[in-house]
Parts: C-alpha cells; structure tokens; sequence
C-alpha cells in the first residue's frame, strides 16, 4: 500500500506540474513553477497522509498531525511565494528564459517534470510517519519540535531579508545581515530542517522499511545544494554583484549557519 501511494502521488503531482509548465509558458513567468510544486505537492501528500496503509496500526491523531505538517508547510512556503512571483519572475527562471532563448518551452518541460518523482519520493517520508504504530509520544513531540524550529527559522531569514530589500540604501547590496550574516542561505537551511521531522516521527530502527523516511531530508538537501537551489541562485547572484558576492562566498557558509570567517 505504502507503494500504491507513493505512485499515485507521483501521478498527480505530474499532472500539477504540466499545468504549472503551460502556466509558466502562457504568464511568461517560470516562477510560478515552485507555486504550482509546493501547494500540489501539499495537497496530494497531505491527502496520501489520511489514506489507509495496510500492515501498520497508526492511531488517525499521527495521521492528522502529519497531515497538518504538510499543510502548514504549503502553505507558508507557497503564500510566500506567490506574491513574490506574481510582481516579478525569480531570477534563476528569468536567466534560463534569456539563455535559453527559443529552446526555453522545452528546457523547461525537463526543469518542471522531475519535481514531480521529487515529490513522490518525498512522499515517502510523509507517508511512513503517518502510518507509525503506537500512540502519539515523544518521537511525535521531537518532530513537531523540529519542524516548529525550521517554520521559525526560515520565517525569520525572510523577513531579514524581506526588511533588508526594502531600505533603498541597500540596493545592490550583499544582504549579510542577522542569519544571513552566518549562511548565504539560511532560508533553505530551514527547509531542509523541516523535512527531518518525518524521520524524526517514523524510523524505526528494527523496520528496515521505514529507513526510506530518510528520504526526504535526501531528496531536499540534494535539490537545495546542487540542483535547483544554490547553483542556479549563486551563479545569478555573481553575475549581478560581482566582487562583493565572490567575497561573502568566501566568508559564510553556503548552507549550514556557522560563525562567519575572518576577511
């Protein structure tokens, strides 16, 4: 069963993610392509949260608290979104429309669809929380603890950096102030943070099964640090700033908030 779900959010997330392709297209804004993936991907897996798992005796409280994780997630992520996208496009899709010229519509299409097995094998993770056995106890309470901590966190780094863009003397400036002064991108940090309160709920370390729950804090990292992520954000963050990034890059830390270096 945990199987049949995981496949049927990878088939529903897909159709979200083709029409998220056509909107793009038709908006000339790729940006909506991250709206589009994180309120679908809430949706389908808060939905595959609730539904029944076979061979496992999950008490319906973890299914609702799990559930709710993944709708809170979508919908702080994705209203913080939206209306960023709505004013103008995210530069990483805004470069690829100028590199890419007349080839954009079908790079695209390769940059939208493998969100969507992304999903599903986050998916997983959701899925195996919400069908841990037993009733609600302290594994429940460290995974909310953690995933309060991450919505916090990434909270606070964009309304630093929210209150930052907002001061006209800091226009082409390097943000380097409060979290942002110890990561170059706290904000995905916190989102990955975030995805190890399934584990955090569901492993079990006599289940070999439900060592899959690791997967999302995979997937995550790997999608933040060097696919769509970092790299893409950097490269566009050198070619506006110049010298002055290149220097930040030098001193704090890509991801993990640690101690800035000395210049």
């Amino acid at each position: 069963m945990l199987w049949v779900l995981s496949l049927t959010v990878l088939g529903l997330i897909t159709v979200v993610m083709l029409g998220a392709w056509a909107f793009g297209l038709s908006t000339r804004n790729g940006g909506w392509t991250d709206v589009f993936w994180t309120f679908g991907s809430g949706i389908v897996m808060a939905g595959a949260a609730m539904g029944s798992i076979s061979g496992f005796d999950a008490p319906p409280a973890r299914r609702y608290l799990v559930a709710m994780l993944v709708v809170v997630w979508a919908i702080r992520l994705g209203g913080y979104l939206a209306p960023r996208v709505a004013h103008h496009e995210d530069p990483r899709y805004a470069r690829f429309r100028a590199d890419w010229g007349k080839d954009y519509a079908r790079n695209m299409l390769f940059v939208t669809l493998p969100q969507a097995p992304a999903t599903a094998l986050l998916s997983l993770s959701v899925l195996i929380a919400a069908a841990a056995p037993g009733p609600l106890g302290l594994r429940d309470a460290i995974g909310l603890a953690i995933f309060a901590a991450a919505i916090a966190g990434e909270g606070v780094a964009d309304e630093q950096m929210r209150r930052f863009k907002a001061a006209p003397a800091n226009k082409g400036k390097v943000a380097e102030v409060g979290l942002w002064g110890w990561s170059r991108h706290p904000n995905y940090f916190f989102e990955w943070l975030g995805w190890l309160a399934y584990p955090a709920i569901g492993l079990q370390l006599a289940q070999p099964v439900t060592w899959l729950s690791l997967s999302a804090p995979v997937v995550m990292f790997l999608l933040l640090t060097r696919v769509s992520g970092i790299p893409p954000l950097e490269e566009a963050q050198l070619a506006s700033k110049g010298e002055a990034y290149r220097d930040y890059q030098a001193r704090v830390s890509a991801f993990v908030p640690l101690p800035p270096r000395a210049p």
